[in-house]
Order: C-alpha cells, then structure tokens, then sequence
C-alpha cells in the first residue's frame, strides 16, 4: 500500500513548523499501518529551533496552573458529569444534539453492535473492515474504516455507557450500544491477539522511530527484530529502502546502543551551560511572538458586548418580544463561546519568565537515563533529526545551527565490539 502525506497551514497564524510536526506524526502512522512512503521530508533546520521552544512551553504548561485554565477544565468535567461531549470529533454510532448530549443513531449504533458481535463470534479483523466499509460506515472525519479505526472503536468503552474526562469516569452517562459482558469478550479477544506470536512485531518502543534518516539515501529508518539460530531476539533500525530492496546497502543498526549513544549526546548538550542560556533566550524570543488570534477573538468579544449592551437598552424601553429575546440567548451563548476560546489561547501560550524556564531545563539535568519515560522526553524535546552513516552519525538538534557529528570509532571499545555490532551475525563495528 503506497501512501502520501497531505500537510497545510489552516490559519494565517500557523507557524512553519507544525508543517514538520504534520508530516513527522503521519510518518509514524504510515509505518504503523504498514504503508510503503513516499516521502520528500528534509528537516528545516531553520525552523527546528522554534519546535525546541513551542516543545519547552507546552511542557512547562503541564506545571503551569492558572485560574484561567481552571476555568475551562471545569466547565468540560461539569459537561462529563452531566452526560454531554467534552469536545472532540464524536463517535461511531452515536448523534450529539445541539446541548451536547448523545443520542443513538438509529442508522450506524446496529452496525457498531453488529461489529462487537462479529469479532467476539471469530470473525478477522480485516472482515470487519470490509463489513462496516460495505455498510457505508465512515470514521468521523468522513474516511473509509481502517484496522487501526475499527481496533478503537472495539476498546471504546463509550458503547458501554461509560463517558470520561480526565480522571473523571460516569458510567451509565450516555446510551449503551454494546453490553458490558459482550464488551468485556472483546477486549479479552483483543489483548490475547494482541500477544500472539503471529501478531507480529514485538512491542518494544522505539525511541528514534520518524526521526532517524538513512545517510546513504535519506529513506526513513525504522525498528524491527529478529532471533538468532541461539534463540536470542535482536532489535534494530534498519533502512526501508534495504527493507524494499531498492539498492541501498545500510546496515542494520543494534537498537539500544543507538538509542543509548543519541541520549547520551542530548545529555551533553542540556549539561553546557551556555547552551542553556541560548536555549532560555530562544524560548524567550518565542514566546514574546505576538499572537494574533487573542486580538481578533477579544475585537469579536467587544462586538458582542456592545450589541448585548445596545439590546438591553431595547428591553429596558420595552421592545421587549420572543425575537429579542432568542437574540439575547444567542448573543450571550457567542459570547460564553468567545470567552472560552480567549482562554484557550491564553493557555495554550501562558507566559514564563527566564527563571522559570532556566529552572525547568535544569529538570532535564537530573534525568535518569536508564528509565525509558524520561529517555523518550529527552529525544522528542531536543533532537529534530539523526542522519545515520556507517561509520557516524549526524544529529541535528532543535535550535539553530545546532547539528552533532559522532564517529563510532570514537564510541567503541573491544569489550564492547559485539553488543554494539550492526550486524547479527558478526561483531563488526557499526
């Protein structure tokens, strides 16, 4: 199956590297699913440094706690309490009135009930697909039902009547399609297939999947493993072109000796003190960008302050009738809408001084390389991109001209020539 991504700015205010972000996030997709790519992607090094800084704000956003942000939370949890959408794009099955509640859609809930039965009976995967696509059933961004959309939409514990938000869980919330004991079949189904040898590849993590890149032919680089004749299982980068056999002649790279060599060189950059002070002045730069969504939301804000205003000086003087009224309901609904949305953006940018954010890069100091959680924030936070030859590595890191050559000549030492082979079936070096 051969895919192609379609990236694009939706507003003027879209910045150059979400462009990046788009295609980095259908990449890991297409290699998910199992689709052959065809990409054309080269990292921006000029808008790489402004990924670093929008990454730090949104990390620290999850530290930041405001009366504003408060304010929105509250209102979604009060919406999951009451049985109404927390937002999103909705759910197979079901119809969301104009007060946020769910109802059965008559049409698509059978057919939903009908796919829990099918795969409980035996029925494949790919039957289902097959099924729901014949029954014209499309996910809720209006597209044909895939694996990865039918395996959701059997984990989605909406169809029991379940709605959640947060750590908040209301069962009995919304109407139920599927039945607990059915429901429950299905995920014992899932997970014991989910394990099975023939399911696949393993489910080990891999840290540089969409960010490591070929140097010989700039294809994508992507995990896999394999079992020795001794039994032994080995996990590996290995070059998509290799896999498809296009004629570049990569080596497989051993997993965790890359991941460990590129955490490594992170960690050395996050210690150089200087390199902290221009990644504080950067995020700075960043953040002070104007923003021009708040202005026009707050412009429509007072637009509609001053016709809510001019309408109540109507009803003081008694014009005072069923239309005034449904514009009064209307006007103070857009306005409640304009206040959330300003809020939103509020939050989504909530402003930090140079100590805070230094004080939060010092966080990255004390990290524990040897956990998994913490190696992965690492790599997502600093490094754009890793070009892999056979003899070294160039990484590019998410700043301005901020690029790393490592030649493994230097890394290697004869105790350790074999763990850190590219090759299975030698100890040669990488």
């Amino acid at each position: 199956m051969t895919a192609v991504i379609y990236a694009r700015y939706s507003s003027d205010n879209q910045r150059e590297e979400s462009i990046e972000g788009q295609i980095r996030e259908c990449t890991a997709y297409a290699e998910k699913n199992g689709a052959h790519l065809i990409s054309v992607m080269k990292p921006i090094a000029e808008g790489s440094q402004g990924i670093l800084a929008e990454t730090l704000l949104e990390g620290m956003a999850e530290y930041y706690s405001a009366e504003l942000s408060e304010k929105v939370i509250r209102g979604q949890i009060e919406n999951a309490l009451n049985g109404k959408c927390t937002g999103g794009t909705g759910t197979i099955g079901y119809k969301i009135d104009e007060d946020k509640f769910y109802h059965l859609d008559p049409l698509t809930s059978p057919l939903v009930l009908e796919a829990f039965q099918r795969y409980d009976n035996g029925d494949k995967m790919v039957e289902i697909v097959n099924f729901l696509n014949d029954k014209g059933v499309r996910n809720m961004l209006g597209g044909k039902m895939t694996h990865s959309s039918v395996n959701t939409m059997l984990k989605n514990r909406r169809y029991i009547g379940e709605l959640s938000f947060r750590d908040i869980v209301v069962p009995d919330a919304i109407p139920v399609i599927v039945p607990k004991d059915l429901f429950d079949r299905v995920q014992k189904r899932l997970d014991k297939n989910k394990r099975a040898p023939a399911c696949g590849k393993a489910d080990e993590e891999y840290l540089l999947t969409t960010k490591l890149l070929c140097g010989k032919c700039g294809a994508l680089m992507f995990g896999e493993s394999g079992t020795s004749a001794t039994g032994r299982t080995y996990y590996y980068y290995k070059c998509a072109n290799v896999k498809r056999r296009k004629g570049c002649n990569k080596k497989t790279v051993q997993k965790d000796w890359l991941e460990d060599l590129v955490v490594r060189e992170t960690m050395k950059l996050i210690q150089d003190d200087a390199m902290i002070d221009k990644i504080v002045q950067l995020v700075m730069d960043v953040q002070n960008q104007e923003n021009t969504t708040i202005p026009l939301l707050e412009k429509q804000l007072r637009e509609v302050n001053k016709k809510l205003d001019n309408l109540m000086k109507a009803i003081e003087d008694g014009l005072y009738t069923r239309t005034t009224k449904e514009r009064l309901e209307a006007l103070e609904i857009q306005k409640d809408e304009l206040t959330v949305k300003i809020a939103d953006e509020k939050l989504k940018k909530p402003s930090f001084n140079e100590d805070f954010i230094r004080f939060w890069l010092m966080k990255f100091r004390k990290f524990d390389i040897s956990q998994k959680k913490q190696r992965k924030a690492l790599i997502e936070v600093f490094v754009n991109a890793i070009f892999l030859y056979d003899d070294r590595m160039l990484i590019t890191f998410n700043y301005k001209d901020g690029t790393q050559t490592v030649r493994f000549e230097d890394t290697l030492t004869a105790d350790s020539a074999e763990e850190k082979s590219s090759d299975l079936s030698s100890s040669a070096g990488p």
